[in-house]
């Protein structure tokens, strides 16, 4: 299991859920009721579902794909350790993972 924080854009906490190795953080986020969107549905042709990891997490997860860091240039309020949820998938080995909604995160299906 994994302990998941979701913090809003001004760092406060929004939620905090388990889940278990195999998810993948878009799903998770979404089934917590975070405002990512995830238009492309995890097909990686959008970059909707921004992140900004922890960066006492960054390094925890395997590097991004060079097409990955190719959709964030696309997205707004890209930092240093930005990543896309669909891309990050829950291992056994990662314990814990705090990730915050980047400041022009808006979810337009209406969740």
């Amino acid at each position: 299991m994994t302990r998941i924080r979701f913090l809003d854009p001004r760092g406060a906490l929004s939620a905090e859920v388990d889940a278990p190795a195999g998810e993948r953080l878009l799903d998770v986020a979404q089934a917590a009721g975070q405002p990512l969107e995830g238009t492309c549905e995890g097909q990686m042709a959008c970059s909707t579902c921004h992140v900004i990891v922890d960066p006492a997490d960054f390094a925890s997860l395997p590097a991004a794909s060079e097409m990955e860091e190719d959709l964030l240039d696309l997205a707004a309020h890209v930092s240093r350790t930005s990543r896309l949820a669909c891309q990050i998938h829950l291992t056994e080995e990662l314990a814990e993972l705090t990730v915050r909604m980047p400041g022009a995160a808006h979810d337009m299906t209406g969740r």
